[in-house]
């Protein structure tokens, strides 16, 4: 399995998700998968609205606990 570069951003609220992704994307490799955990409501549509505006691929979100959720995105390349 590769290595998923996880990016904590709960208890963040926006723009502050959105831009510490966007910092790691800047510093990763093409193709590389992260993951950025966050509590903020807003992530649901700024991640994916980010993702298709800078050209990276929205892999979806997951529910966790405590009202956090994680979504996968893979670095364009």
């Amino acid at each position: 399995m590769d290595y998923v570069t996880e990016i904590d951003a709960r208890d963040l609220l926006c723009p502050l998700p959105v831009l510490r992704l966007r910092k790691a994307l800047a510093h990763t490799t093409p193709g590389a998968v992260l993951h950025l955990l966050a509590t903020d409501p807003a992530a649901e549509i700024d991640v994916p609205h980010f993702c298709t505006e800078q050209g990276h691929d929205f892999l979806g979100s997951a529910s966790l606990s405590n009202g956090v959720t994680r979504y996968r995105v893979k670095a364009k390349a």
